[in-house]
């Protein structure tokens, strides 16, 4: 079956920078873009950013843009998630998913879900 199985997450200081992976197995990865979700403690799961088949396109929720890069590798079947100038407000549960039917920007178009990864960022 497939499983998606994201790793990074900590603590980090504001300013600070993480770097989350997430490795799937049990499906075609190179065939599926691949989204990144956060949900904070009594919030809904937002939507973070996302990255096509091939890596060649990326996109990004604005509170993010400038600071997060998305990047893949096909051959490992790996999407990372590389955040910068950390905020408080970024303390969340990170989760990739992948294979979404339509919308990349829509966390129940998506087919599968890792089990996610905490990242806190202290004041």
């Amino acid at each position: 079956q497939v499983q998606l199985v994201e790793s990074g997450g900590g603590l980090v200081q504001t300013g600070g920078s993480l770097r989350l992976s997430c490795a799937a197995s049990g499906l075609s990865f190179s065939s599926s873009a691949m989204g990144w979700f956060r949900q904070a403690p009594g919030k809904e799961r937002d939507y973070v950013g996302a990255i096509n088949r091939s890596g060649s396109g990326t996109y990004f929720a604005d509170f993010v843009k400038g600071r997060f890069a998305i990047s893949r590798d096909n051959a490992k079947n790996t999407v990372y998630l590389q955040m910068n100038s950390l905020k408080p407000e970024d303390t969340a549960v990170y989760y990739c998913a992948a294979d979404p039917r339509s919308s990349l920007y829509r966390s129940d178009e998506y087919r599968y879900w890792g089990q996610g990864t905490q990242v806190t960022v202290s004041s």
